[in-house]
């Protein structure tokens, strides 16, 4: 009797093992979806102005030197260390968003009304992005359009989205 008692305990803690591991696999490869997807979009973004790793290079300045330079982001030269750094940052901030976005997940599948609180919370933090944004990376915008940024952020959900949707088929938003 107690040997069955342990071996379900030893189970369940299993299980729940599994499920915190496959909550972090998710987050992770959401993340590393979403920085992609933001990195190809500015990617071409830059290309298609003749001037590719441009945006990173801004990026990288305005986090890693104080944006020292970005007085006339035009004449920034590219620099492969801070594409690097900031592809290094970006990659990790997103893989946390990402964490966070699957561990929300896991509360709306055993609680369903959930759903809609953190649809609220996600469109909440995209337009408080947008808003610090514009208050605090004042030389950034002046190098990059508020406009590329959003439509980034926005296809980075998209993508993490449809790759939350397919791995969550049950799940429903608004029970």
């Amino acid at each position: 009797m107690i040997g069955q008692l342990e071996a379900r305990q030893e189970e369940r803690a299993q299980d729940t093992t599994r499920q915190t591991e496959r909550i972090y696999e998710e987050g992770l490869v959401a993340g590393l979806i979403g920085a992609a997807v933001i990195a190809v979009w500015f990617l071409i973004l830059d290309a298609m102005a003749g001037r590719p790793f441009h945006t990173p290079t801004i990026l990288g300045r305005a986090i890693f030197l104080g944006g020292q330079g970005l007085s006339s982001p035009d004449t920034v030269p590219v620099s492969f260390e801070m594409v690097l750094l900031y592809t290094w940052v970006h990659a990790l901030v997103f893989c946390v968003i990402g964490g966070i976005a699957a561990r929300l997940l896991a509360v709306a599948e055993r609680q369903p009304n959930a759903g809609f609180g953190i649809l609220l919370i996600f469109v909440v933090f995209e337009f408080g992005f947008v808003i610090v944004t514009l208050l605090f990376a004042e030389p950034v915008l002046r190098a990059l359009t508020w406009l590329a940024i959003l439509g980034g952020n926005l296809l980075a959900a998209l993508a993490m989205g449809t790759y939350f949707w397919r791995r969550h088929p049950a799940l429903e938003i608004f029970p």
